[in-house]
């Protein structure tokens, strides 16, 4: 059977975490968490160790000494799903945006249709954005054309954080030299694996704005990713990416 390793960054979210991690295990296909927390001070990460007590083989947790950043979460998690062999690593809000049910969607795109990075889009089948003000659902759609148009990529929701990917494309594309850490980190592993030679296939969702805690979306993330899409594109013109390997 395939391993599959679902990755949760935390920072205050102990409203949520519990029943996250809960709704993730009642799925079938044998899913394991692991929570990167980034010194919450609510105590999200010791509602987390006391579950690991539930779930001895399938929860784990890494503490961070700070809030340093999405990308840096999601790259620590990356190295770490790799050193423990898993096949499939999924990138997944804890705040229930994102549906547990559709990670075996996610995970039967890469799996069984071809893909190697399975995105949950937004926007392949529509706006499907529920309880967002009008003024962000906007800005993240155009954020998205914004993104096509300067890197060529054929993706309708380009900064969408709803992925599953092969670990080969996690093995290939040099997390080290990933920059971003905000917005635009969902951008640049999606415009890398695509320049390495990796197939990304959009899966169709529903995402809900959270209901409990607080967003950590601001101003500066959106920020990051208009200026920094734009050296990214340019850098790739001079830059060798690692590529897929043959079969």
């Amino acid at each position: 059977m395939d391993s599959k390793l679902v990755l949760i960054p935390t920072y205050n979210e102990k409203e949520n975490i519990e029943s996250i991690i809960r709704a993730v295990f009642n799925l079938e296909g044998e899913f394991h968490i692991l929570v990167i927390d980034d010194a919450s001070p609510d105590g999200t990460a010791s509602i987390v160790k006391r579950l690991m007590q539930e779930f001895p083989e399938r929860l784990f947790i890494h503490e961070r000494e700070g809030k340093l950043g999405l990308g840096t979460a999601y790259i620590a998690g990356f190295k770490w799903g790799l050193e423990k062999g898993y096949d499939y690593i999924f990138e997944m809000d804890a705040d229930f945006s994102h549906n547990p049910e559709d990670l075996p969607r996610l995970y039967n795109a890469c799996a069984n249709e071809g893909a190697d990075v399975a995105i949950g889009s937004r926007y392949i089948s529509g706006v499907n954005v529920v309880n967002w003000p009008m003024g962000r659902v906007l800005m993240s759609y155009f954020a998205s054309k914004y993104v096509r148009f300067v890197t060529g990529l054929k993706i309708a929701d380009t900064t969408a954080g709803f992925k599953c990917y092969k670990r080969e494309v996690l093995e290939t594309i040099e997390l080290d030299k990933i920059r971003f850490k905000g917005y635009a980190f969902q951008i640049e592993m999606k415009f890398t694996a695509y320049q390495c030679g990796f197939t990304l296939k959009e899966v169709p969702i529903i995402f809900i704005n959270r209901r409990l805690g607080t967003s950590k979306m601001s101003g500066g993330i959106f920020s990051e990713a208009f200026g920094g899409v734009i050296q990214m594109r340019l850098k790739s013109f001079t830059r060798k990416y690692p590529q897929k390997k043959s079969i």
